[in-house]
């Protein structure tokens, strides 16, 4: 549970991450102003702008999954660091702020893909250095392709549900993580190919030969 004594400043910041997140970044001031029981003036007094009062909320749900250390791989993908963050009442308020950032955009959303792409490469380094992961060429892309792949399946089920209206996250988290594990779970494993032919003619196509290099030089 998230304490009742707070500064006006944290107040308002907290005010405003459950509005944006319900509201989208649209939303007034008077409306934050109102949930924080302070006066416009106020937000405009700490924060600056509309814009300032975002920038705060991006930097304080960027450091508490920063310093949380949450999981994100795993045959749900990388969003599930997002469903940790929302399973406990002290943070749910922030992973429903986080993914509203993430549909909309921004350099909060810029930021958690980062963070949530780094987790995943070395989650799965650590699987190629136990042996439960297959190495890759290039670890780099194949983390971030799982973590935008994987998001991007998430923010779709999150924009078809808010077409319904206000979105309970642990419901969304729970129907998303029942439609993707088992296909996520298959095609990791088995994969989908019978052989590696696909594979070879577009490293065939992308690989540089001597007579390319040679007319770069």
């Amino acid at each position: 549970m998230r304490s009742t004594d707070l500064s006006a400043r944290a107040r308002i910041r907290e005010a405003a991450l459950v509005r944006f997140a319900e509201d989208g970044f649209d939303v007034g001031l008077r409306a934050i102003a109102s949930d924080a029981g302070v006066s416009p003036a106020l937000i405009v007094h700490h924060f600056g702008s509309k814009d300032g009062l975002r920038a705060a909320c991006d930097e304080h749900v960027s450091e508490v999954v920063t310093h949380l250390k949450l999981d994100s791989v795993g045959p749900g993908g990388p969003e599930q660091m997002l469903a940790q963050l929302a399973g406990g009442d002290e943070h749910a308020h922030l992973a429903a702020y986080a993914v509203a950032s993430l549909a909309a955009g921004g350099p909060l959303a810029r930021r958690l893909v980062d963070l949530m792409t780094r987790a995943t490469l070395e989650s799965l380094e650590a699987g190629v250095a136990q042996g439960t992961i297959r190495p890759s060429r290039d670890p780099g892309a194949r983390a971030r392709y799982l973590t935008e792949a994987s998001l991007g399946h998430l923010l779709l089920a999150y924009r078809h549900a808010r077409e319904a209206g206000p979105v309970d996250l642990a419901t969304l988290f729970a129907q998303h993580a029942a439609n993707v594990v088992g296909p996520a779970l298959e095609l990791f494993t088995a994969g989908i190919f019978t052989d590696d032919g696909y594979l070879r003619a577009y490293e065939a196509a992308t690989t540089p030969t001597a007579h390319d290099q040679g007319d770069e030089s």
